[in-house]
């Protein structure tokens, strides 16, 4: 939501994906988009129209699903094939590669030991005490004791200086542990006892703690056991200079396969009636774990949004990204929607899509 990306977007590794089909040569699994009384169509279609007039800006793709079904999409930069950027949303997508690994029985849970996965840098390395009980739950919820912080550009794990480093996995488990000055919340003072800090560092070593433990990279993991299942037949994902996935950013994907990981939100897991991801794994991903901010928490790579819809705060999960590039799932209603842009760095992005998603998606449902 708030990683830049930036320095990583000139000195990323090949990317790894697999070819997209012919345009329309393949069912990808959402049936026939069909009039929804629920929906108020001309509400969405006001998007189109502050798109032409420069109201609504770099906005490249919309999609609303209700109750299962496209009702709303359209593409004002590229067509249905495009792979969208979507930065840091990447994490949500290793958040539930992390769930698919333990439903499997590859991890033993999220209270896996981070360090335990790595001995090859344990056995050459001092490793304080409180490191070591470091939990994949932790890397999660940008919760772990490592002073990272990639909203201070002073703090040792800031995501810009582990771009320029040519070992990603090194500098992050090499982190010191952080300090709580007076005015900052230590974990026991704070909700959900956790001290939520926005650490890129923790996603890229959950994808590789992911790796370790399936014996695969990082996309044919997710080629093999989300992808696929979920009908995605295109995608790409980067890897670190060292050749390890890149959990915390870059991936692309259509748009129409984007709103499928909100279609798993919203269905506990199932995807066209396949369990494919445990519903367990799914409640506790979408349970607020840790306070993001005022008025966001956090799950597991998730984030929970607050909107006010007539008066009613309106609770809903979403993937986010740099530019702006969000997928909303709010189950109680069988809503999904995906917003895409290419605002990346602009300071309008985050909160145009929000208010883009409140003010013509949320206002269209009756």
């Amino acid at each position: 939501m708030r990683c830049t990306l930036f320095l990583f977007l000139l000195v990323l590794a090949p990317v790894v994906g697999h070819a997209a089909p012919a345009t329309g040569s393949v069912d990808d699994g959402w049936p026939l988009a069909a009039p929804d009384p629920s929906v108020d169509l001309s509400q969405l279609r006001t998007i189109e129209a502050k798109v032409a007039d420069g109201t609504l800006k770099q906005i490249t793709s919309v999609m609303v699903v209700h109750a299962g079904r496209p009702v709303y999409e359209h593409y004002f930069d590229g067509d249905a094939d495009t792979l969208r950027d979507v930065r840091s949303a990447t994490k949500s997508v290793t958040a539930l590669l992390a769930g698919i690994a333990i439903d499997r029985g590859k991890l033993p849970g999220v209270e896996a030991r981070v360090y335990e996965y790595f001995p090859e840098f344990t056995a050459s390395h001092a490793v304080d005490p409180r490191l070591q009980s470091m939990t994949l739950a932790d890397l999660l919820t940008m919760s772990t004791l490592w002073e990272c912080d990639d909203e201070n550009p002073f703090s040792s794990g800031n995501e810009e200086r582990m771009y320029v480093t040519e070992r990603w996995l090194e500098f992050a488990l090499a982190l010191p542990v952080k300090g709580f000055a007076p005015w900052m919340k230590r974990p026991e003072d704070s909700p959900h006892g956790r001290a939520f800090a926005y650490c890129t560092a923790n996603s890229l070593v959950a994808g590789a703690l992911v790796e370790r433990a399936t014996g695969q990279g990082l996309a044919q993991f997710a080629a093999s056991a989300l992808e696929q299942p979920l009908d995605i037949h295109s995608s790409q994902w980067n890897r670190s200079p060292e050749g390890i996935g890149m959990g915390g950013g870059g991936t692309r994907y259509r748009t129409r396969d984007l709103a499928k990981f909100g279609q798993l939100v919203v269905d506990g897991g199932r995807w066209r009636g396949r369990q494919v991801v445990s519903a367990g794994y799914v409640r506790a991903m979408t349970t607020a774990q840790a306070q993001a901010e005022d008025d966001a928490e956090y799950g597991y790579q998730w984030w929970r949004l607050h909107f006010d819809l007539g008066g009613r705060d309106v609770a809903v999960w979403v993937m986010s990204g740099n530019g702006g590039n969000y997928v909303f799932a709010w189950p109680e209603r069988g809503l999904v929607a995906v917003i895409t842009t290419n605002a990346y760095n602009r300071s309008f992005a985050h909160p145009q899509s929000r208010q883009l998603f409140r003010d013509y998606i949320l206002a269209a449902l009756r």
